[in-house]
């Protein structure tokens, strides 16, 4: 019999965390953002209730683009998101599977948010962090680490979202896992980065000796490959071997532009130490436009989607694009991550391969990166772009008492730098033994009573936006 659950209690709180310097990307500056917080209580069946709690960054401009929209708009839509998913997932006294809570109240959610103009990406936020939330209490109250709970498939994960698959399906692919020890990190760099030089790409105080390198691409592809020639060669500078990914955030409006340079990472001598090196080209075009647009030819390079990924059914439409990946963001939803990872494995044989890989929107230090970094060591992601501790001061304005509890539980994640508690890389990788903790993939909880009550959305942003 599976566990179930029903939700008692769900709260929401934010911190403001402060870059230390911008990160861009596409058309976007962040210089500071804030990151939400989620409490829940649970009570399982037939034994007690439970604490759990999740974390992650509100980006601004990433989940919705719209250039009409101003950068706090866009947060007052996560924000939205958050408080119509916890009506839905407190709507209901009776206990369900973790994972039939989301199944159930996804589409209610999708429709609630398309009422207040807000896209399905991020109408996801909202039952992505409950969903985490709920999961951390599941686990807690069982004595069950992540990895043995999913394995298990303590959730209940079938395959009512996903009528390509059968159940077994995704029962097997979970009953294979095994926790991968360690992650490498993919070291962004974003397009106002510093390239050559100390503090440049190839400098390892900088990318923290990573092996993978996320080079972002602004959408021209004169500039573009101007840029890339120059990245290439800093990175044929480094001692060891690297790959790196392109992520070009929506920003080629149409395969023309995309074609150009594929066809000069094809052909441009000066352009190899990126070309010979590429793993692949992430989410090139805008989400609105890809379903109309079949890669074709250029498929001979492998695509992934990121910002496409908004609806179940958006891995089997890339595919048929002529995509070959998808990316797993927890902000995106964890179940969804694990059904995709499942359909990456039956589809792949010896004449195709896809893949799952993993991408990072500015992971905080904490809950945030310990619940992104198990969810990819479970699904087989063994390089995951990383960006939290590189536009980040370590914990950023998180209270010391926090961070070093932290550093206390996960000693192999952490490390002590002065009076900075930081992301701790080992030869480019991070280490994912401590996250076998009871619970979602740690031990520790934050100081609740040191953050603030979520903000509630400004009315007129949200009205503005309909109009």
């Amino acid at each position: 019999m599976l566990p179930r659950i029903a939700v008692r209690d769900i709260s929401f709180f934010e911190r403001q965390v402060p870059f230390t310097k911008p990160f861009r990307f596409g058309a976007v500056v962040i210089e500071a953002a804030a990151q939400a917080f989620v409490r829940v209580e649970v009570e399982v069946e037939g034994k007690s209730t439970s604490v759990g709690a999740s974390a992650e960054l509100m980006a601004p401009k990433w989940f919705d683009k719209r250039p009409h929209l101003a950068a706090e708009q866009t947060i007052s839509e996560l924000r939205r998101s958050l408080l119509i998913a916890r009506d839905l997932y407190l709507g209901s006294s009776g206990f369900e599977t973790a994972f039939g809570l989301h199944a159930q109240r996804i589409a209610a959610q999708v429709e609630a948010c398309a009422a207040e103009d807000i896209p399905s990406l991020a109408a996801a936020y909202g039952p992505a962090e409950i969903d985490k939330a709920i999961l951390d209490a599941l686990l807690r109250c069982l004595g069950v680490n992540f990895f043995d709970g999913m394995i298990r498939n303590i959730a209940g994960i079938d395959a009512t979202l996903s009528p390509d698959l059968r159940d077994d399906d995704i029962a097997q692919f979970l009953s294979r896992r095994q926790r991968l020890q360690r992650v490498a990190i993919r070291h962004t760099v974003g397009l106002d980065d510093q390239v050559e030089g100390s503090g440049g790409v190839a400098d390892i105080r900088e990318n923290s000796g990573a092996r993978y390198f996320k080079l972002k691409l602004n959408g021209n592809p004169d500039a573009d490959i101007a840029r890339l020639i120059r990245i290439g060669k800093e990175l044929a500078t480094l001692s060891y071997d690297y790959s790196v990914t392109l992520d070009a955030n929506e920003q080629y409006a149409d395969l023309s532009g995309l074609g150009a340079l594929v066809d000069r990472l094809d052909r441009d001598t000066a352009l190899k130490p990126i070309a010979a090196k590429l793993l692949y080209i992430e989410q090139p075009m805008p989400r609105d436009i890809f379903r109309q647009s079949p890669l074709g030819a250029l498929a001979a390079f492998d695509f992934i989607i990121d910002e496409a990924d908004d609806c179940y059914d958006a891995f089997p439409t890339a595919r048929a694009l002529g995509y070959r990946g998808i990316s797993s963001k927890s902000c995106k939803g964890i179940y969804k991550s694990i059904v995709n990872a499942t359909r990456a494995a039956k589809w792949s044989g010896p004449s195709e391969k896809f893949f799952i890989t993993g991408e990072d929107l500015t992971c905080q230090a904490g809950l945030g990166v310990q619940q992104d970094l198990a969810l990819g060591a479970l699904i087989g992601v063994t390089h995951a772009e990383r960006n939290g501790h590189h536009y980040v001061d370590g914990f950023g304005d998180t209270p010391a008492a926090e961070a070093l509890a932290f550093l206390a539980d996960h000693p192999d994640l952490y490390l002590r730098d002065g009076n900075r508690v930081r992301l701790s890389i080992h030869n480019g990788d991070l280490l994912t033994g401590s996250l076998t903790a009871p619970g979602f993939a740690t031990g520790v909880h934050p100081v609740w009573s040191a953050l603030s009550p979520l903000h509630q959305p400004k009315t007129e942003d949200l009205q503005e936006q309909m109009i």
